[in-house]
This record gives C-alpha cells, structure tokens and sequence, in this order.
C-alpha cells in the first residue's frame, strides 16, 4: 500500500513499501490518428480562436491533465530540473570499474575506456558459431581504428565508402541525413590519414565517421532541428561541447541525420526531408526523434552516432532499429550547443551498434563544464572493466549475483506478446548464468508521470521557440508540429507547477526502490516498429495513442534525469528488432554498462542484420 511518512522539516512525503499494492492504471489515449487533409482541417482548427477554445480544454480532460495537474493537490514542493541527494554519489559503490577524474581531456578519456575491453576480436561481422547459425555484430570503433593501423584501408578510403552508402541510401528513400558535405568529409578525413601515415592517430575515433543529430550544432552545417526555417532565425557559430570532445579525438563527424521535426513525435517522419525508414524493413519507421542517427548507425553507414533524449529520443530508435542507446545521467554530459528544445528534460546520448563503442563514445564526451545550468555535479565518472579473462569472468559474475533487478511486473507486461517474451528470455538467461535477483516493486503514478513530463517538455519548447515559431516557422511546420504547438502554448502556470510537484514525487519514489534495487528493468518500447502511412509523409502524422505506448517506459530517464541503456536482444515474428531496457541509479553509467555487455553477449544468437545494410571495411 502506499502511505506517509514524515520527512525532515515535518513535510510528509507518499512512500511505497515492499508490499505496495498501488494499481497500474491501463490508460487509452484519447486522441484520434490524423495525418493528410483531417490533420491540415484539425491543425486549422486548433489556429482558430473560437473552435480552439472549445477543442484544447476538450482534450485536455479527456486525456487526464485536467484532473492530474488541476484538479488534484500535491503537497510537495516543486522540483524544477532533476536535483540529486547529496548522498547519491556515495551510493553508486560500482565495482570493476576504473575511475577518471573531472578534468581529464578527451584522448585520454577515450585511451581509459578502451583499457576496459577485452582483447579486440578480428574476425567478420557474421561469426559462424558451434551449431552452424550465425550471430550478427556490427564492425566498431576499434576495427575501423584497426584498418587503419593496418595499412589495409586508409581514412579517405572509408570516408568515400560512406559517401557512397549516404548517396544509395537516399537513392533507396531511407532518408537517413538532412545534410552532409562530401568535401568537408574528404577533408577531415585526409587530415586523419596524414596522421595515420606519421603514426600518430589521435585516439581509436581518429577517422572514425561519426553522425550528428540535426539538433546539435556542428560547422559547417546549419542545425535546424529538423525544419526549414530555424537554421536562418538561429546561426550556428561553433561547434557544440560533445563535437569538440570528438573532434579533439579525431573522429570525421560526417553530416546531419534526419530527425521528426523539433522532437515532437515518435515515428521520424518529415516532410521536409522524408521519413526515415527502418534498415529493417523501409515499410517500418525508425522511431522519433533521433531516427536518423539510429537508422545510419543500422545500416552500417557509420559505427556511431549522437543522439538527444528529451522523451526516449535516443532509447526509442535505438530499440525500434536494434542498436545501442546510452542516455547519461542529466548533467554527466554538456548541452552546450544543443537547441533548446527543452531544457530539463533533453540530454545528449549515444547511438551504437555494440555497447564497446557505447563505453568509448561516453568516454569522449562525458564530463560537464562550469557553466552548464545544473544543481547536481557529476561525480568522477566510472569505466566498466569489460575484460574477458577468467579471472575478470569470476569477477563478474560475482557483481551480478550481486546485483538486484527491480521489475514492476505489471507495467513490464503493458506491452506486446512478442515484446514481452524476448525481454523475459533475456532476463531468464541473466538469472540462470548468475543468479541475479529480481525483486518485485510498484511505480505510483507512471500515467501522471507521462502527463508530468509531456506538460513539462511542452511548456518549455513552447517558452524556448514560441515566439520564432509563430513569426517564422507557423506556416512552414508540418501538421503534427503545429498541433503540438496550439497545445504546448495551452498550457498554464498552475499545470506547469503541478507537474515539477510531480516531479518532486516521482524522485521521491524512484530513490526508494533504489534502495532495494541497483536497475529497472522494462522493454524500451510497448511494440516494434510500426508502418509508416503513405498519407503521413508530406504533412507528418498525429498519433498520440502511438506516442504513448511506445515511450510508455522512457520517461523516467528524462523527467528525473536517470541514466538508462536500450540494448538489443532479438527480434518479433516479422524480423523487427526489440531492446531491453536498463534504468540506474544516478551515476551509475559503468554498471548499466557492464549488465549491458553481459545482455548484448547472453543475446547475440537472436541478432540478425538488417535488410539495409553497408559494410565500409570489406
């Protein structure tokens, strides 16, 4: 049951105790599937005064913000961007770990991580194992570093590969970038074979092709967010802080990838640049709003790629197209040069084909500056030893015998058939090789959550681009986004508040079952990856009951800032790829990291390549 308890000052706070019998509420979005001329009409609508007024408050007490965040009372206080105990750090006790300090640069960030892994493996990407099937792998970081050293391909060898993949994919409509310059690729990567030819590469990322997100700055590249009017009313003039870290490494950042336009849907698709479709199957989305970074990395196009994560960004497409999505803990990373979409919930993130290349890549961009508008600073952050020698083996298994799996069964379940049982599988395998306790617990209010977290990031894009959007990107905007922003500016001070007590409430929550457990355990999505509509393409699509199964299990990561890892570990009945997600502690980046590699590994024999799919070394 759910009851009170006094905390310090005399406040009372809601607690969950062991045999918390607070229901989960299965709720149905009420909103109906718009795309084509119904979504141009609801979008009119919606801009027009006196059926506006009649229409927003409609909606909104259908779907429960009403009576969640007017009509109801909280008592707590509001927490307004994600603030951490004081004791938090002291808690995250990881072991088998190498620590790195705050000030240290990149390269050697990078040159620590890659002292975690195990010996490099160089073998093919399809490895044919004891029973004759073939597990899939995506070559990483350190095989395109390899190549180098080797003589065998240089920089520029791989850069016109990836040329070459971009151009076909966009010849076969994937749409996986919104922009990239072959000269400037060629140029940086000429730089990074000249120091391959002196012998001295700046990192393992030297010449490696990285893909940005259309939502972080990086020269010479206008960053648009996905539309075509922001990159005029906002001028890109540097680099963002996690470009700068990468180049220092260098690593060729190789172009935009496509994203749903401003974040605001779950599908990928634009009409301005095209949907971006799934390596899987081009007939399937690849998931909002980072798709084109995890589509690229997919398809083999590059071995990774940054993301932001404002409401599963990152963990949504990296599970609907079966990669690696790492969203650190909000402020283990710099936002400096990311579009202010939304300030307290949205963080940078990574996409990978292999946890590795997730570790090195958190590595190079991880450590916060001075300036950086947070409350809680990281503490120095940890590697995981990923090493594979049977005394590092032992290790292991002792840290995850010694590792607690919190599983709220009846929200895990909330998803579908297929879902459901390859995530199972995977917890299973984990369980039976080292005997890691599952411990049952109950999350209160994950549906006011969702609303918490919606209100949130609606009222802080809307107060960040309102006043650009209205004078230059209204009429420029597909449908779904100019619907999304009649909502966003419907929003009032008392729901705005409402939502940051909620807040304070769900820290509240999730710090106790912390204390009985290390990881959340759930899906990363309620289904795989759906069909993209032919209708929805040119004026994008309104579908919030889509939204919202699939983002049903990501939204503590960012409305409390909780680091979380989607790591692939099968597929359905149709081919489409399933993640399992991981959600941690604050700052415990190396231990979701470390159970990470331990899935990725127990799940290999379920991976499958994708249709779409490039190979740049070979």
């Amino acid at each position: 049951m759910v009851v009170k308890v006094a905390a310090s000052g005399g406040m009372e706070l809601l607690s969950t105790e062991e045999n918390s019998k607070a229901e989960y509420r299965y709720v149905t979005v009420r909103a109906p599937r718009l795309a084509g001329f119904p979504l141009k009409c609801f979008t009119w609508f919606l801009e027009t005064g006196m059926t506006s007024s009649l229409i927003l408050p409609k909606l909104k007490k259908d779907n429960l913000i009403t009576k969640t965040l007017v009509e109801s009372k909280y008592d707590e206080p509001p927490m307004y961007i994600p603030q951490f105990p004081r004791e938090a750090a002291r808690l995250v006790q990881e072991q088998m770990v190498l620590q790195v300090q705050p000030d240290t640069v990149p390269t050697d960030s990078v040159v620590s991580a890659v002292r975690c892994l195990p010996p490099q493996a160089l073998d093919k990407v399809y490895n044919e194992v004891e029973d004759k099937q073939y597990s899939f792998r995506h070559w990483t970081i350190r095989d395109y570093a390899q190549a180098y050293i080797s003589g065998r391909l240089t920089p520029i060898q791989v850069a016109e590969r990836f040329i070459s993949a971009v151009e076909d994919s966009q010849n076969q409509g994937m749409n996986l970038f919104s922009a990239m310059d072959s000269r400037d690729v060629l140029a940086q990567a000429a730089e990074s074979a000249a120091r391959y030819k002196k012998g001295q590469p700046l990192s393992v990322l030297d010449g490696v092709p990285i893909a940005v997100k259309d939502e972080i700055d990086c020269l010479p590249y206008a960053t648009t967010g996905g539309t075509t009017w922001l990159g005029e009313v906002r001028q890109t003039k540097d680099d963002a802080q996690a470009v700068k870290c990468l180049r220092s490494c260098g690593a060729v950042m190789v172009g935009k990838t496509n994203m749903h336009e401003l974040g605001m849907g779950t599908t990928g698709i634009n009409p301005h640049y095209g949907a971006t479709r799934n390596p899987y199957d081009k007939t399937r989305a690849s998931g909002g709003s980072s798709g084109g970074s995890a589509a690229a990395v997919a398809a083999g196009i590059c071995p990774a790629a940054l993301g932001v994560d404002g409401g599963g960004s990152v963990r949504m497409p990296a599970g609907l197209c079966g990669v690696v999505g790492l969203k650190p803990t909000f402020g283990r990373t710099s936002n400096v040069g990311v579009l202010p979409l939304n300030w307290t919930v949205g963080m940078l993130g990574t996409l990978t084909g292999t946890v590795e290349d997730a570790l090195i890549m958190y590595a190079a961009i991880q450590g916060a500056l001075p300036h950086d508008h947070i409350v809680s600073f990281p503490p120095p952050a940890n590697f995981p030893l990923l090493m594979d020698s049977h005394e590092e083996t032992m290790r292991r298994g002792k840290l995850m015998g010694n590792l607690k799996f919190a599983k709220f069964s009846e929200w895990f379940n909330d998803s579908d058939e297929p879902i459901r049982k390859a995530c199972c599988r995977a917890v299973r395998l984990v369980q039976q090789l080292y005997d890691t306790q599952v411990v049952e617990v109950t999350i209160p209010e994950l549906e006011e959550m969702r609303l918490a977290h919606f209100v949130t990031i609606g009222s802080e894009c809307f107060t960040s681009l309102g006043m650009d959007y209205q004078q230059s990107g209204l009429e420029a905007s597909g449908g779904d986004v100019r619907v999304g922003f009649s909502i966003y500016e419907s929003f009032n001070s008392r729901e705005f508040i409402a939502a940051q007590q909620m807040r304070f409430r769900q820290m509240h929550y999730h710090n106790e079952i912390f204390k009985r457990a290390d990881i959340i355990i759930t899906p990363t999505t309620g289904a795989t990856a759906p069909l993209l509509r032919r209708n929805a393409e040119n004026c994008g699509e309104l579908d919030y009951g889509l939204g919202a199964k699939l983002m049903r299990f990501l939204i503590a990561g960012n409305f409390l800032g909780l680091p979380a890892i989607s790591v692939p570990i099968g597929h359905d009945e149709d081919g489409l790829p399933i993640g399992l997600q991981l959600i941690g502690r604050p700052w415990s980046e190396a231990t979701l990291l470390h159970v990470a590699a331990v899935i990725e590994r127990l799940c290999s024999s379920f991976r499958e390549p994708p249709d779409v799919l490039y190979d740049l070394l070979l």
